[in-house]
């Protein structure tokens, strides 16, 4: 039997975080926005070519647990993965 204690601290914002990347779709758009930087919503649209509508939905999910940060600029809205805990967890992922 495996006698190594599990001494992590896990704060609810990273079992929220977890949860938020749980989606395959918000999986698609944060691995997405890593590849390109900072992106609006219609670049992310076009990109992964589901509707607009289902794009803002993820995208608000993914503000509500700060796996994205955003900016407006003029009308737009400008959405990128600042969160070094993201970006490990997705390198993890997909390395």
């Amino acid at each position: 039997m495996c006698a190594k204690k599990f001494d992590y601290n896990i704060s609810e914002d990273d079992v929220q975080m977890l949860r938020a990347l749980a989606h395959p779709l918000r999986l698609r758009l944060v691995k997405e926005l890593m590849n390109r930087g900072t992106c609006n919503v219609t670049q992310l649209q076009e990109a992964l070519q589901i509707p607009q509508s289902t794009v803002s939905q993820h995208l608000t999910k993914l503000k509500q647990t700060k796996v994205v940060q955003f900016q407006r600029r003029g009308l737009e809205v400008y959405y990128k993965v600042q969160d070094d805990k993201v970006n490990h967890v997705m390198g993890t992922l997909f390395t």
